[in-house]
């Protein structure tokens, strides 16, 4: 991640959390079912779990609390100093380590079964690395899934509900939030992040656009800030979730 979008994480984590209230439950998304849903992941007791952008580690305590060993790094000290008060809280120990997500050098390679990661990779300047590393930091069989924003969710304006930018750019934009503030996050097409990771050798098991006409009790964020409004829901999802798996071979 870049430079700006650190200083703006490290800034902000503390409002962040505070405005969106994260339960602690391995969640995709907005308007998305969660992983017992899913059941993307497989049983999860005893397996060696890293979590890519694990802000304030809701997920990975929730991998902790299901049985896994779990490591969750961010950039952004102020989340990680909310995930270790969150782990003692609940009373699981999870690893948590402040390090750049395009960078996993402090994980062996084929050493971990399970990596995963919730809306982080749409601010990274370079997911072809991360998906590099990723497939190197897995186990063979290993599962690689993640979630970001739906790419069309990005070109709807909210107010009229219609296309505001063609879906074919791509690259850097201003990420307005409102209260706290704008960062940088990077517009990709479905098909961009499909390529990625085969080109990074990982086999794609499936995509999931989740249907977001449909309400999920679990969901945090429904209705909130302005965004998550149920006539824009009924017309564009705005989750993407990928599971990908390294060849056993």
């Amino acid at each position: 991640m870049t430079s700006d979008i650190q200083d703006w994480w490290d800034k902000t984590s503390e409002a962040y959390q505070d405005a969106c209230e994260i339960p602690v439950d391995i969640h995709y998304g907005p308007s998305s079912p969660n992983e017992d849903e899913l059941k993307l992941l497989g049983d999860i007791a005893g397996k060696r779990v890293l979590e890519l952008g694990c802000g304030g580690g809701q997920c990975s305590v929730a991998f902790a609390l299901r049985g896994a060993r779990v490591t969750g790094i961010d950039f952004a000290e102020g989340q990680l100093a909310f995930a270790r008060k969150l782990a003692a809280e609940n009373g699981v120990e999870v690893d948590f380590l402040q390090q750049d997500v395009k960078d996993l050098s402090p994980f062996a390679e084929a050493s971990l079964d399970i990596v995963f990661s919730a809306f982080t990779l749409m601010y990274l300047d370079d997911r072809p690395q991360v998906f590099r590393e990723v497939r190197r930091v897995l186990r063979p069989g290993g599962t690689f899934a993640f979630s970001l924003d739906h790419p069309l969710f990005r070109k709807v304006d909210l107010d009229k509900l219609t296309m505001v930018e063609s879906y074919n750019e791509t690259g850097p934009a201003v990420d307005d939030l409102g209260a706290l503030g704008t960062t940088t996050m990077y517009r990709y097409r479905v098909s961009d992040l499909h390529n990625n990771l085969v080109d990074a050798g990982l086999v794609v098991e499936r995509v999931i656009e989740p249907d977001s006409r449909k309400r999920y009790d679990y969901d945090p964020w429904f209705g909130r800030w302005g965004v998550y409004l149920p006539e824009v829901l009924d017309l564009v999802p705005p989750t993407l979730i990928f599971k990908a798996v390294k060849p056993a071979g």
